[in-house]
């Protein structure tokens, strides 16, 4: 059995992938007319074994805008003219989304600003106002 390797810790096996082929759409003259080149994916996101709970939940959450009901993933390619290289380019778009959908960010650190910068900034902004007062017309006042 060959995987797909998603991420280091996800593999997904590839028979979990199924293909369906059909006409491109669009120009391309008599080529499209009788080649089957358009590669479309399904990938059952709720009924795979290579996921975890907590990958299904994050993938079901981030993706689902482009899962059915049924929990398939769907993704298409009709860009090159070759089947293969459409197949090729369903399962790069499919690793790379559901990376995507997997990632976590780490939560940021708060942090503290020194008290030198705190005090340098202050004497920075004391400078500019300074500088703006002296800009400033002086009004003379007559008694």
């Amino acid at each position: 059995m060959s995987y797909l390797q998603v991420t280091p810790d996800l593999f997904i096996n590839r028979s979990e992938l199924s293909f369906s082929f059909s006409r491109s759409r669009g120009a391309g003259g008599q080529n499209v007319n009788k080649v089957n080149s358009r590669v479309t994916l399904s990938f059952d996101v709720r009924g795979s074994a290579c996921l975890n709970d907590e990958q299904r939940r994050l993938i079901l959450e981030r993706l689902g805008h482009r899962i059915n009901r049924e929990g398939m993933l769907r993704i298409s390619s009709d860009v090159h003219r070759t089947q293969e290289a459409n197949r090729r380019e369903v399962v790069d778009r499919l690793a790379k989304e559901l990376q995507r959908a997997i990632h976590v960010d780490r939560p940021r650190k708060k942090t503290r600003v020194p008290p030198r910068e705190r005090k340098r900034r202050l004497q920075q902004k004391k400078r500019r106002g300074r500088i703006k007062q002296l800009r400033a017309r002086k009004v003379v006042v007559q008694e």
